[in-house]
Protein backbone atom coordinates (compact mmCIF):
# COMPACT_ATOMS: atom_id res chain seq x y z
CA UNK A 1 0.00 0.00 0.00
CA UNK A 2 1.83 3.52 -0.95
CA UNK A 3 1.72 6.24 0.81
CA UNK A 4 -0.03 9.10 -0.31
CA UNK A 5 1.59 12.32 -1.56
CA UNK A 6 -0.08 15.63 -0.38
CA UNK A 7 -0.67 18.60 -2.67
CA UNK A 8 -2.13 21.73 -1.71
CA UNK A 9 -4.73 23.14 -4.17
CA UNK A 10 -5.31 26.73 -4.02
CA UNK A 11 -8.14 26.85 -6.53
CA UNK A 12 -8.91 30.19 -8.42
CA UNK A 13 -9.48 33.84 -6.80
CA UNK A 14 -12.70 34.95 -5.71
CA UNK A 15 -13.37 38.74 -6.37
CA UNK A 16 -10.07 39.73 -4.97
CA UNK A 17 -6.48 38.13 -4.43
CA UNK A 18 -6.17 35.76 -1.58
CA UNK A 19 -3.59 37.14 0.02
CA UNK A 20 -2.85 33.94 2.36
CA UNK A 21 -2.14 31.90 -0.73
CA UNK A 22 1.55 32.24 -0.67
CA UNK A 23 2.03 32.02 3.53
CA UNK A 24 0.09 28.80 3.08
CA UNK A 25 2.26 27.15 0.12
CA UNK A 26 5.13 28.35 2.30
CA UNK A 27 3.75 26.10 4.98
CA UNK A 28 2.76 23.06 3.18
CA UNK A 29 6.18 23.09 2.16
CA UNK A 30 7.65 23.02 5.47
CA UNK A 31 5.12 20.48 6.31
CA UNK A 32 6.24 18.01 3.71
CA UNK A 33 3.64 18.46 0.98
CA UNK A 34 4.61 17.37 -2.38
CA UNK A 35 2.75 20.12 -4.23
CA UNK A 36 0.99 23.57 -4.51
CA UNK A 37 -1.58 23.99 -7.53
CA UNK A 38 -3.09 26.95 -9.00
CA UNK A 39 -6.38 27.34 -11.16
CA UNK A 40 -7.95 29.67 -13.34
CA UNK A 41 -11.33 30.68 -14.57
CA UNK A 42 -12.16 33.75 -15.95
CA UNK A 43 -10.02 35.75 -13.53
CA UNK A 44 -7.13 35.02 -12.69
CA UNK A 45 -4.46 33.39 -14.34
CA UNK A 46 -2.95 30.32 -13.27
CA UNK A 47 1.08 30.88 -13.79
CA UNK A 48 1.68 34.07 -12.08
CA UNK A 49 0.88 33.46 -8.77
CA UNK A 50 2.75 30.23 -9.13
CA UNK A 51 5.62 32.47 -9.89
CA UNK A 52 5.48 34.48 -6.58
CA UNK A 53 4.98 31.32 -5.02
CA UNK A 54 8.06 29.82 -6.39
CA UNK A 55 10.08 32.83 -5.03
CA UNK A 56 9.08 31.95 -1.79
CA UNK A 57 9.58 28.15 -1.61
CA UNK A 58 12.91 26.26 -2.11
CA UNK A 59 11.88 22.13 -2.94
CA UNK A 60 7.53 22.25 -3.74
CA UNK A 61 6.23 21.01 -7.04
CA UNK A 62 4.39 23.60 -8.85
CA UNK A 63 1.47 23.09 -10.67
CA UNK A 64 -1.42 24.44 -12.66
CA UNK A 65 -4.48 23.11 -12.36
CA UNK A 66 -5.77 23.52 -14.69
CA UNK A 67 -4.14 26.27 -17.57
CA UNK A 68 -7.11 26.46 -19.54
CA UNK A 69 -6.27 25.75 -23.66
CA UNK A 70 -8.08 28.33 -24.87
CA UNK A 71 -6.20 30.85 -22.98
CA UNK A 72 -3.21 30.82 -25.00
CA UNK A 73 -1.77 28.91 -28.06
CA UNK A 74 0.46 26.02 -27.32
CA UNK A 75 3.86 28.15 -28.18
CA UNK A 76 2.29 30.57 -25.01
CA UNK A 77 1.67 27.79 -22.95
CA UNK A 78 4.90 26.24 -23.85
CA UNK A 79 6.58 29.11 -22.89
CA UNK A 80 5.12 30.33 -19.82
CA UNK A 81 6.00 26.59 -18.75
CA UNK A 82 9.58 27.21 -19.24
CA UNK A 83 9.45 30.16 -17.75
CA UNK A 84 8.12 28.67 -14.27
CA UNK A 85 10.41 25.86 -14.61
CA UNK A 86 13.77 28.59 -14.94
CA UNK A 87 12.12 30.18 -12.09
CA UNK A 88 11.60 27.72 -9.94
CA UNK A 89 14.82 25.40 -10.90
CA UNK A 90 13.03 22.70 -11.88
CA UNK A 91 9.55 22.03 -10.00
CA UNK A 92 6.96 23.28 -12.93
CA UNK A 93 4.20 21.18 -13.41
CA UNK A 94 1.79 21.29 -16.56
CA UNK A 95 -1.91 20.87 -16.04
CA UNK A 96 -3.93 21.51 -18.43
CA UNK A 97 -7.73 21.37 -19.58
CA UNK A 98 -10.23 22.23 -22.07
CA UNK A 99 -12.98 24.04 -19.73
CA UNK A 100 -16.22 24.03 -20.69
CA UNK A 101 -17.79 25.49 -23.92
CA UNK A 102 -19.69 28.37 -22.04
CA UNK A 103 -16.32 30.06 -20.90
CA UNK A 104 -14.40 28.62 -24.14
CA UNK A 105 -16.70 30.70 -26.74
CA UNK A 106 -18.45 33.08 -24.03
CA UNK A 107 -15.11 33.94 -22.57
CA UNK A 108 -12.51 33.24 -25.11
CA UNK A 109 -14.31 33.75 -28.32
CA UNK A 110 -12.97 30.10 -29.45
CA UNK A 111 -14.97 27.07 -31.00
CA UNK A 112 -15.09 24.64 -28.27
CA UNK A 113 -15.30 21.91 -31.04
CA UNK A 114 -13.62 18.58 -31.05
CA UNK A 115 -11.65 18.85 -28.01
CA UNK A 116 -9.68 15.96 -27.66
CA UNK A 117 -8.28 16.18 -31.06
CA UNK A 118 -6.99 20.15 -29.81
CA UNK A 119 -5.47 18.43 -26.59
CA UNK A 120 -3.38 15.96 -28.39
CA UNK A 121 -2.00 18.76 -30.56
CA UNK A 122 -1.76 20.88 -27.93
CA UNK A 123 0.58 18.45 -26.10
CA UNK A 124 2.14 17.37 -29.12
CA UNK A 125 3.23 20.81 -29.70
CA UNK A 126 4.29 22.09 -26.03
CA UNK A 127 6.65 18.56 -26.02
CA UNK A 128 8.46 19.81 -29.21
CA UNK A 129 8.83 23.02 -27.72
CA UNK A 130 10.21 21.55 -24.66
CA UNK A 131 12.14 19.22 -26.48
CA UNK A 132 13.93 22.10 -28.59
CA UNK A 133 14.71 18.97 -31.43
CA UNK A 134 14.35 21.10 -34.27
CA UNK A 135 12.91 24.45 -35.66
CA UNK A 136 8.88 24.38 -35.12
CA UNK A 137 6.33 22.76 -37.46
CA UNK A 138 3.33 20.91 -37.11
CA UNK A 139 0.73 19.40 -39.23
CA UNK A 140 -2.54 20.00 -37.42
CA UNK A 141 -6.31 20.42 -37.90
CA UNK A 142 -6.45 23.26 -35.07
CA UNK A 143 -2.67 24.60 -34.45
CA UNK A 144 -0.57 23.90 -37.96
CA UNK A 145 2.43 25.77 -37.78
CA UNK A 146 3.81 27.76 -39.41
CA UNK A 147 -0.04 29.04 -39.93
CA UNK A 148 -0.63 29.35 -43.89
CA UNK A 149 -4.55 29.76 -43.65
CA UNK A 150 -6.51 32.78 -44.27
CA UNK A 151 -5.40 36.05 -44.02
CA UNK A 152 -1.98 34.54 -43.36
CA UNK A 153 0.78 36.53 -44.92
CA UNK A 154 2.95 33.56 -46.05
CA UNK A 155 5.89 35.00 -43.84
CA UNK A 156 5.69 31.97 -41.04
CA UNK A 157 9.10 31.30 -40.00
CA UNK A 158 10.04 27.71 -38.38
CA UNK A 159 12.03 28.62 -35.27
CA UNK A 160 12.94 27.32 -31.65
CA UNK A 161 12.66 28.63 -28.69
CA UNK A 162 15.58 31.37 -28.31
CA UNK A 163 15.21 30.29 -24.20
CA UNK A 164 16.79 26.93 -23.85
CA UNK A 165 13.81 24.80 -21.51
CA UNK A 166 15.48 24.03 -18.27
CA UNK A 167 13.55 20.31 -18.46
CA UNK A 168 12.29 18.79 -21.85
CA UNK A 169 10.34 16.62 -19.51
CA UNK A 170 8.41 18.80 -17.17
CA UNK A 171 5.18 16.69 -15.94
CA UNK A 172 1.96 17.25 -18.06
CA UNK A 173 -0.98 16.44 -16.42
CA UNK A 174 -4.60 16.73 -18.05
CA UNK A 175 -7.68 17.48 -16.25
CA UNK A 176 -10.47 14.80 -17.95
CA UNK A 177 -13.75 14.06 -17.14
CA UNK A 178 -15.33 12.07 -20.27
CA UNK A 179 -14.06 8.57 -20.79
CA UNK A 180 -12.97 9.13 -23.75
CA UNK A 181 -10.77 12.31 -22.97
CA UNK A 182 -9.04 10.38 -19.80
CA UNK A 183 -8.44 7.47 -21.97
CA UNK A 184 -6.54 9.72 -24.56
CA UNK A 185 -5.07 10.84 -20.67
CA UNK A 186 -3.70 8.12 -19.71
CA UNK A 187 -2.15 7.51 -23.50
CA UNK A 188 -0.31 11.23 -24.03
CA UNK A 189 0.21 12.53 -20.32
CA UNK A 190 2.33 11.69 -17.57
CA UNK A 191 -1.02 12.43 -14.74
CA UNK A 192 -4.48 12.96 -14.63
CA UNK A 193 -6.38 15.59 -12.49
CA UNK A 194 -9.74 13.87 -12.12
CA UNK A 195 -12.43 16.30 -11.00
CA UNK A 196 -14.42 13.61 -8.69
CA UNK A 197 -12.57 10.61 -7.78
CA UNK A 198 -13.99 7.49 -5.27
CA UNK A 199 -11.55 4.77 -4.27
CA UNK A 200 -14.66 3.11 -3.64
CA UNK A 201 -15.68 3.09 -7.50
CA UNK A 202 -12.57 2.64 -9.22
CA UNK A 203 -14.60 0.14 -11.75
CA UNK A 204 -15.66 3.27 -12.82
CA UNK A 205 -12.03 4.42 -14.71
CA UNK A 206 -10.58 1.14 -14.59
CA UNK A 207 -10.98 0.89 -18.33
CA UNK A 208 -10.07 3.99 -19.67
CA UNK A 209 -6.91 4.00 -17.46
CA UNK A 210 -5.98 1.03 -18.62
CA UNK A 211 -3.33 2.05 -21.18
CA UNK A 212 -1.22 4.58 -18.96
CA UNK A 213 2.17 3.91 -19.01
CA UNK A 214 4.78 2.84 -15.80
CA UNK A 215 4.89 5.88 -13.69
CA UNK A 216 1.50 7.82 -14.49
CA UNK A 217 0.54 9.76 -11.72
CA UNK A 218 -3.36 10.91 -10.43
CA UNK A 219 -3.66 13.69 -8.80
CA UNK A 220 -7.31 13.73 -7.17
CA UNK A 221 -9.09 16.57 -5.41
CA UNK A 222 -10.75 15.55 -1.78
CA UNK A 223 -11.80 18.37 -0.06
CA UNK A 224 -11.63 17.34 3.96
CA UNK A 225 -13.83 18.74 6.76
CA UNK A 226 -13.16 17.61 10.13
CA UNK A 227 -16.16 17.61 12.09
CA UNK A 228 -17.52 15.74 14.99
CA UNK A 229 -20.48 15.81 13.29
CA UNK A 230 -20.61 14.25 10.05
CA UNK A 231 -23.52 15.93 8.27
CA UNK A 232 -22.37 19.14 9.18
CA UNK A 233 -18.49 18.11 7.34
CA UNK A 234 -20.35 17.04 4.43
CA UNK A 235 -22.41 19.94 3.94
CA UNK A 236 -20.20 22.17 1.83
CA UNK A 237 -19.18 19.40 -0.42
CA UNK A 238 -22.61 18.80 -0.91
CA UNK A 239 -22.75 22.59 -1.63
CA UNK A 240 -19.88 22.06 -4.12
CA UNK A 241 -21.51 19.13 -5.90
CA UNK A 242 -24.90 20.74 -6.66
CA UNK A 243 -23.30 23.88 -7.27
CA UNK A 244 -21.26 22.09 -10.21
CA UNK A 245 -24.05 19.30 -11.10
CA UNK A 246 -27.13 22.12 -11.42
CA UNK A 247 -25.46 25.23 -11.66
CA UNK A 248 -22.18 24.66 -13.99
CA UNK A 249 -22.61 23.98 -17.96
CA UNK A 250 -25.89 24.59 -19.57
CA UNK A 251 -29.03 22.39 -19.21
CA UNK A 252 -28.63 20.14 -22.05
CA UNK A 253 -24.91 19.58 -21.63
CA UNK A 254 -23.07 19.63 -18.31
CA UNK A 255 -20.50 17.65 -18.05
CA UNK A 256 -20.21 17.10 -14.31
CA UNK A 257 -23.72 15.67 -13.94
CA UNK A 258 -23.01 13.34 -16.70
CA UNK A 259 -19.87 12.86 -14.30
CA UNK A 260 -22.05 12.27 -11.59
CA UNK A 261 -24.44 9.72 -13.57
CA UNK A 262 -21.60 7.83 -14.93
CA UNK A 263 -20.58 6.90 -11.02
CA UNK A 264 -24.10 5.51 -10.16
CA UNK A 265 -26.04 8.19 -9.74
CA UNK A 266 -28.34 9.85 -12.88
CA UNK A 267 -31.50 10.36 -10.67
CA UNK A 268 -30.10 12.14 -8.36
CA UNK A 269 -27.47 14.39 -10.62
CA UNK A 270 -30.87 15.33 -12.89
CA UNK A 271 -33.06 16.39 -9.78
CA UNK A 272 -30.48 18.53 -8.28
CA UNK A 273 -29.85 20.17 -11.75
CA UNK A 274 -33.74 20.54 -11.77
CA UNK A 275 -33.84 21.98 -8.16
CA UNK A 276 -31.10 24.70 -9.24
CA UNK A 277 -32.93 25.81 -12.61
CA UNK A 278 -35.90 26.26 -10.25
CA UNK A 279 -34.35 28.28 -7.89
CA UNK A 280 -34.14 25.87 -5.18
CA UNK A 281 -30.78 25.59 -4.34
CA UNK A 282 -30.89 24.62 -0.70
CA UNK A 283 -33.46 21.89 -1.73
CA UNK A 284 -30.46 21.09 -4.43
CA UNK A 285 -27.55 20.74 -1.94
CA UNK A 286 -30.39 18.70 0.31
CA UNK A 287 -30.66 16.44 -2.87
CA UNK A 288 -27.29 15.33 -3.00
CA UNK A 289 -26.72 11.96 -1.80
CA UNK A 290 -24.44 11.91 1.48
CA UNK A 291 -22.92 8.89 -0.05
CA UNK A 292 -21.32 10.40 -3.30
CA UNK A 293 -20.28 13.01 -1.28
CA UNK A 294 -19.05 11.08 1.22
CA UNK A 295 -16.70 9.08 -1.49
CA UNK A 296 -15.25 11.51 -2.80
CA UNK A 297 -14.67 13.66 0.06
CA UNK A 298 -12.71 12.94 4.02
CA UNK A 299 -15.44 14.57 6.20
CA UNK A 300 -16.19 13.77 9.81
CA UNK A 301 -14.45 13.22 12.77
CA UNK A 302 -10.43 12.95 12.78
CA UNK A 303 -10.39 9.17 13.69
CA UNK A 304 -12.98 8.24 10.77
CA UNK A 305 -10.85 10.19 8.37
CA UNK A 306 -7.60 8.74 9.19
CA UNK A 307 -9.50 5.00 8.72
CA UNK A 308 -10.43 6.14 5.00
CA UNK A 309 -7.58 7.71 4.23
CA UNK A 310 -6.94 3.85 4.27
CA UNK A 311 -9.14 3.62 1.02
CA UNK A 312 -7.47 6.29 -0.67
CA UNK A 313 -3.98 4.90 -0.15
CA UNK A 314 -5.14 1.62 -1.67
CA UNK A 315 -6.55 3.00 -4.50
CA UNK A 316 -4.45 4.35 -7.77
CA UNK A 317 -4.16 7.79 -6.61
CA UNK A 318 -0.65 8.90 -6.22
CA UNK A 319 -1.47 12.54 -4.72
CA UNK A 320 -4.31 14.05 -2.87
CA UNK A 321 -4.74 17.44 -3.15
CA UNK A 322 -6.65 19.38 -0.65
CA UNK A 323 -7.70 23.25 0.20
CA UNK A 324 -7.69 24.59 3.42
CA UNK A 325 -6.18 26.84 6.27
CA UNK A 326 -2.69 26.36 7.94
CA UNK A 327 -4.34 24.47 10.87
CA UNK A 328 -6.34 21.71 8.52
CA UNK A 329 -2.75 21.31 6.78
CA UNK A 330 -0.77 20.69 10.00
CA UNK A 331 -3.81 18.00 10.70
CA UNK A 332 -3.26 16.19 7.54
CA UNK A 333 0.46 16.08 7.29
CA UNK A 334 -0.21 14.37 11.13
CA UNK A 335 -2.26 11.84 9.49
CA UNK A 336 -0.78 11.10 6.50
CA UNK A 337 2.87 12.25 6.31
Amino acid sequence: MAKLKLGLQLGYWGAHYPAGHADLAVEAENLGFDSVWCAESYGNDCFTPLAYIAARTERVGLGTAVAQLSARTPAACAMATLSLDHLSGGRAILGLGVSGPQVVEGWYGQPYSKPLARTREYVDIIRNILAREAPLTYEGEHYPLPYTGEGSWGLGKAIKSITHPLRADVPIFIGAEGPKNVTQTAEIADGWLPLYYSPYRQEVYADQLAGAGPGFEIAALALVNINDDLQQALYPVKAMLAFYVGGMGAKKRNFHKDLMARMGFANEAEQIQQLFFEGKREEGIAAVPDQFADEISLSGPIDRIRERLKDWESSPVTTLLINGDAALLRQMAEIAL
